[in-house]
């Protein structure tokens, strides 16, 4: 409740999280029907749509890393988050103006993919702006923040699935996503803190792109983010199993997909809002190690239980392992660069791609091998490997 009680009264605090917020719904409201617009809408076929999903990733966390490092040589924050925010503005403008393959393409595989940059520096800011507080408080204030992106997911999910039932078009999620862009917009320009103007130190960093790129590079910081990115490749296989398992394989319905998704999703947040106050003063590697486990079970067993009604006690062990995995790296990470927020902020997204590599890898060998169970032991396997490589590592 204290993290909570200092986002609400700190007005940097506050423009983070409502950024975030809004970047969270629009996020949950173009992200699942990415697909469906490619292959079914726009025509681009499944060779199409892969093609179109490799550059929005390689686009997303190039201007992630690259906004990252210049909000760090520049400490001109607000600008370059500002640059992010109007390219998702266009993106969203174009789409929502005059939609078309070509111009699905430009939104989908650049301007769309540049606005990861908002998620590094919001976390940037929350970390400068929590400085001013005790340290035993910022792990609870970028629980809160990090809470805030995941919130909507519970909210506009359930209402785009009610409007698609009343018959509106799935283009329509642009013209909304343009409506919350623009609020973001209107967020940064007018709470979001001035440039070098704040109350805490933030000075440009003076290192070249080049040293600033090798500083990131290093491998006592990549070895790192790696380890996170096969912790959390655990969930992107989840994602990638729990219709197959469920719909293909024992026949349940779409319903009960939507249904397992929500709960895991509902109860990971009040658990993102619970870890830092229960788990004050235990190591982070040790936390990331029991969440890996927690989640894995989850993961694991869904393939086993996907037919029968003990499945749905499989959400604990995945909101409680999911809330850890997905709120303890972000002040990990940031750590790793002290000095340097927005790198290490932009950290976050390499970690993602490491994690969506690794998991496309344990899904084809799985899949070569025996089937979406292999697949699920072979996630779980690199997970804990990964959460065990961490806590070795900095035990020593």
């Amino acid at each position: 409740m204290s993290a909570i009680t200092l986002c609400l009264r700190d007005p940097a605090l506050r423009a983070a999280g409502l950024v975030l917020a809004l970047q969270g719904a629009v996020v949950c409201s173009f992200g699942p029907y990415f697909s469906t617009l490619a292959v079914n809408s726009f025509g681009f076929g499944d060779h199409g749509y892969a093609m179109l999903l490799a550059l929005s990733s390689l686009v997303s966390v190039s201007a992630s890393v690259i906004g990252g490092i210049r909000a760090d040589q520049t400490a001109n924050r607000r600008q370059v988050t500002l640059v992010a925010v109007l390219s998702l503005l266009i993106g969203t403008g174009l789409m929502s103006v005059t939609p078309g393959p070509l111009v699905f393409a430009l939104a989908a595989a650049l301007l769309i993919p540049v606005s990861s940059i908002i998620f590094g520096q919001v976390f940037a800011l929350a970390r400068l702006a929590a400085t001013r507080y005790p340290v035993a408080a910022r792990d609870g204030i970028m629980a809160v923040i990090r809470a805030l992106f995941a919130a909507p997911f519970v909210v506009v999910l359930p209402l785009w699935s009610l409007a698609f039932a009343a018959g509106a078009p799935i283009i329509a999620i642009f013209p909304v996503a343009l409506v919350l862009t623009a609020i973001m917009l209107f967020a940064v320009l007018r709470l979001w803190p001035a440039d070098r103007a704040a109350s805490w130190d933030d000075r440009p960093s003076g290192l070249t792109f080049r040293a600033a790129l090798a500083e990131m590079g290093h491998p006592r910081i990549a070895a790192r983010v790696i380890a996170l990115g096969a912790v959390t490749g655990a969930s992107t296989l989840y994602m990638a199993i729990i219709s197959l398992v469920m719909v293909a394989s024992v026949g349940r319905g779409t319903q009960d997909v939507a249904l397992y998704v929500g709960l895991v999703a509902g109860l990971e947040v009040p658990f993102m809002l619970l870890l830092p106050g229960v788990t004050r003063g235990i190591p982070r590697t040790r936390l990331i190690l029991v969440g890996a486990a927690l989640y894995g079970v989850h993961v694991a067993l869904l393939p086993v239980l996907a037919g029968s009604p003990v499945v749905w006690l499989l959400v604990l062990p995945a909101a409680v392992g999911g809330a850890v995995t997905l709120t303890i790296p972000i002040a990990y990470l940031q750590d790793l660069m002290a000095d340097r927020p927005g790198a290490g902020a932009s950290l976050m997204s390499v970690q993602k791609l490491a994690g969506d590599v690794i998991a496309a890898a344990c899904f084809a060998l799985g899949t070569t091998l025996a089937g979406y169970g292999a697949v699920a032991i072979l996630g779980v396997a690199a997970s804990l490997c990964g959460a065990a490589a961490l806590w070795a590592a900095d035990r020593r």
